[in-house]
């Protein structure tokens, strides 16, 4: 018998898309995924990194620490 899951605005979830990690149907996760915001940025002699908060992108300014 398989289980079966169900978001919270009551679609079903596929059973191989629960056990991906994915709690929310596909429209429920679209519209969460548009409320998030990020930016990419470099980072000094290293690689680019994903930004999602306003204060750690203030933190990684070097001339902005001290205020």
């Amino acid at each position: 018998m398989e289980r079966t899951y169900t978001c919270g605005c009551g679609q079903p979830i596929p059973t191989r898309r629960w056990n991906l990690g994915y709690k929310l149907c596909l429209g429920c996760g679209e519209a969460h995924a548009r409320t998030v915001k990020h930016c990419i940025v470099p980072l000094h002699k290293s690689n680019y990194i994903p930004i999602t908060s306003l204060q750690d992108l203030r933190e990684l300014n070097p001339k902005r620490r001290n205020v």
